[in-house]
């Protein structure tokens, strides 16, 4: 099942015709390898590749295929209640870097897309009250915003059909198609002499002296510098993914029959709605997205994506589904993204993650921020996306507290994983964790077929769950996902699962 395909696909990808692109085939030295061919990785590689650097892009399937390219796309300053967030944790000062580097990626992205001639809407970002106890939040983020120089506004009443008890608005933020995007970005990284390598899964990295040499199934590449844009960063097993949280939510988009809302909304509580419009040639398409929960630990996936759906319909009669799918995110326990060397102590291997679900400004930013420390330039806010920034007392709390969920899970999974297991294979569209004799067994059946694989994800070893929306293996751990047949879809997991006999 080499060429399984996930169960969702994106609105963005339906009718995207993207040109494929030749795995790497031989040994190949350069400048820069960068691992990922997502916004962070293909902005990096077109910056550095204006500058006449040589680099490479590695990408394990193809172009955008992750979660740029299952994005809502909204580039905006005002996310939600992010500002209040990151002002409790990390006071007024940090927030002030954070909103100047989220706007020097809306201002680059915006001038690409622009020089390009892809569209983006300007429309109006809005965090709302979806119920009354959310007020509070809309008002917090309204002078946390306020106090950094953003021109938000209070309003009191929306026009929308569903639940609003107010919101906080900043005029004139984006949206945009984020696979157009990355179908210009990286015809421009391949005119200007980078390579970009699809079907190139990176397993291995190493140290030779002054160079890093990246091992993949076809051939090593080495290079002075490794960028590794992958979400949660491959090849790291202690350091960040220990302090960031995998999350997965969902997206659906609509024909909707009238009118859809003009501007972009996030509701500020709990189950997450988030709404943008699309235009077509047929008129405008409704994108709701929200239902999010942690990689790997929800009680059915399906529930999540029918609670979505169920709000849609609800409060857009007669919505036509064109399409649903999700996305995987990484929140980063400091609540500031991370972006700089993977481990303490080392610089020739990089790393962007952690935005929260803001990639579009945040990956452009840390972009800009990876490509200046390379060249010795960095920009002036870049440090506070500093990966080993001095830790305070509630970060050192909230990283006890993930990991010690990460831990529950590790042990639960094992502990779930050696009991005994039915004889017969599951039901279509099923799997589950059994044992047979004394190895534990992930098996379930797909398109007609059964697969058996081991279910010990190969990252730290955590026991997979089955995704019932997308018919998937996660690990509730630190968000690898794999397919029927054990092979890598995401995550920081660099090998697939194991075959087992049945």
């Amino acid at each position: 099942m080499a060429g399984y395909a996930p169960h969702m696909t994106s609105f963005w990808s339906t009718d995207a015709v993207l040109p494929t692109r030749l795995p790497l085939s031989d040994d190949i030295e350069v400048d820069t390898v960068v691992i990922g061919a997502g916004l962070v990785g293909l902005t990096s590689a077109l910056l550095l590749a204006e500058r006449g650097r040589a680099v490479a892009v590695l990408e394990a399937r193809r172009v955008g295929a992750v979660t740029t390219g299952a994005s809502s796309a909204k580039i905006s300053l005002l996310q939600g209640t992010r500002a209040q967030a990151i002002a409790n944790r990390h006071g007024t000062r940090a927030l002030s870097r954070y909103v100047a580097a989220n706007r020097a990626g809306f201002d680059w992205l915006l001038e690409f897309c622009a020089a390009h001639e892809i569209s983006a809407q300007r429309v109006p970002a809005i965090t709302y009250a979806q119920q009354p106890r959310e007020s509070a939040a809309v008002r917090a983020e309204f002078e946390a915003t306020r106090a950094v120089g953003l021109p938000t506004q209070l309003v009191d009443e929306l026009d929308v059909p569903f639940p609003a008890y107010g919101g906080v608005r900043l005029p004139e933020q984006a949206q945009v198609d984020p696979v157009a995007v990355l179908a210009a970005m990286a015809a421009d990284v391949e005119a200007n002499g980078a390579q970009i390598f699809e079907s190139t899964r990176a397993h291995r990295l190493r140290h030779e002296g002054e160079r890093v040499v990246v091992t993949t199934d076809n051939g090593q590449v080495t290079a002075s510098n490794a960028i590794v844009a992958t979400g949660s960063p491959v090849f790291d097993r202690r350091g960040l993914a220990a302090r960031l949280v995998p999350e997965r939510s969902y997206l659906a988009a609509f024909d909707v029959p009238g009118q859809v809302p003009e501007e972009m909304f996030l509701s500020a509580g709990s189950p997450t709605r988030s709404l943008r419009w699309a235009p077509t040639e047929t008129g405008r398409v409704l994108l709701v997205g929200g239902s999010g929960h942690v990689v790997g630990r929800a009680d059915g996936e399906a529930r999540h994506v029918a609670d979505l759906l169920n709000w849609a319909n609800r409060w857009f009669p007669g919505a036509e589904l064109l399409d649903r799918w999700s996305a995987q995110d990484y929140h980063p326990i400091g609540e500031l993204p991370y972006v700089g060397p993977v481990g303490p102590g080392g610089d020739r291997v990089r790393c962007a993650t952690g935005f929260a679900k803001w990639g579009m400004t945040n990956g452009v930013a840390a972009a800009l921020t990876l490509v200046g420390r390379i060249t010795g330039t960095p920009p002036e806010w870049a440090r506070v996306y500093d990966t080993w920034r001095p830790g305070v007392v509630g970060t050192l709390r909230a990283g006890a507290e993930a990991n010690a969920t990460v831990a529950w899970h590790l042990s639960s999974g094992w502990l779930h994983a050696v009991e005994g297991g039915p004889s017969l294979p599951p039901r279509e569209g099923e799997g589950r964790v059994e044992r047979h004799g004394l190895h534990p067994t992930a098996v379930c059946t797909v398109d007609g077929r059964t697969d058996a694989v081991s279910p010990v994800c190969p990252h730290l070893w955590g026991i997979v769950n089955w995704n019932d929306a997308e018919k998937t293996w996660d690990c509730p751990l630190h968000g690898s996902r794999f397919a029927p047949d054990g092979s890598v879809l995401e995550g920081p997991a660099t090998a697939p699962l194991s075959p087992r006999e049945l």
